[in-house]
């Protein structure tokens, strides 16, 4: 990392573009504050689109393609992968299992859906592709995909976690990930679980929401020490300090609101 300014990567999800509940101007904006914003990477975990229908990619092509962050990973959710719509995801967006390194980051970004199937799943055969990308010690470590691996409070019945949660979790720790990113369930929260954080993103763009949620998306900064910052960010309004915590000295503080430069709420965990 250059000097001491901080690596920032923008963590949205759940677009849903095709839907009747998707809101252009919600994704105009959220487009507009990333090009504000500046980001070293934009990564979307999911759910592009609503179908998987190729007008509805080519929509979502048209909308990201505005986006004036030069890196940018991209992996389908459950929807993207309807209707045999993953062929124009590999098509337009790339492909659905892919590594991307910068400065001292290692993203890796990996397909976690089934076809016509709202459930998903990593699987065996793919845990020493996993192991290969993230081996070597120096990087801070992120996997990106679209399911999410802990529940997430304020969603219901549990019923669409990765089959292979468990074992991934256990991959993912062997490995020394530090971060995980997730969508899904367009309610965002943070897990801390031992030295692994996870980061769920709501919808930036849709109002398929649960409970009193907001179209929202993250910001995620961390600095040369390894000292990571969380804000959740919502389109034409203000930013929340959700996280903040060190890997470095494995400290981790979580707040549930930050208001006028004061934190209320939250402490260590």
């Amino acid at each position: 990392m250059a000097g001491e300014v901080p690596i920032t990567i923008a963590h949205i999800s759940d677009l849903h573009i095709g839907s009747q509940y998707f809101i252009p101007n919600l994704m105009s904006r959220t487009i507009e504050e990333l090009n504000e914003l500046k980001p070293d990477i934009v990564i979307c975990t999911g759910d592009l689109t609503d179908a998987g229908f190729r007008q509805e990619y080519t929509t979502a092509q048209a909308f990201l393609s505005m986006l004036e962050c030069e890196r940018r990973l991209f992996v389908p959710g459950n929807h993207d992968s309807r209707n045999v719509g993953y062929v124009h995801f590999e098509e337009l967006f790339g492909q659905r299992d892919r590594v991307l390194a910068f400065d001292r980051i290692m993203v890796v970004g990996t397909d976690s859906s089934e076809p016509d199937l709202d459930n998903g799943r990593i699987g065996r055969e793919r845990y020493g592709w996993l192991e290969e990308a993230f081996r070597g010690d120096g990087s801070f470590k992120i996997l990106a995909l679209h399911h999410h691996l802990l529940p997430v409070p304020g969603t219901g019945r549990e019923r669409s976690m990765i089959y292979d949660a468990g074992d991934l979790l256990e991959v993912l720790i062997q490995c020394g990930v530090d971060l995980v990113l997730c969508g899904h369930k367009h309610v965002p929260y943070v897990w801390h679980l031992e030295n692994l954080v996870v980061i769920n993103a709501g919808t930036a763009s849709s109002l398929r929401l649960r409970g009193r949620t907001k179209p929202c998306y993250n910001i995620i900064q961390i600095d040369e020490n390894d000292s990571v910052q969380i804000f959740r960010k919502y389109p034409y309004s203000t930013q929340e300090l959700i996280a903040d915590f060190s890997c470095a000295e494995r400290k981790y503080c979580k707040w549930e609101r930050i208001e006028a430069g004061s934190v209320t709420g939250g402490g260590l965990i």
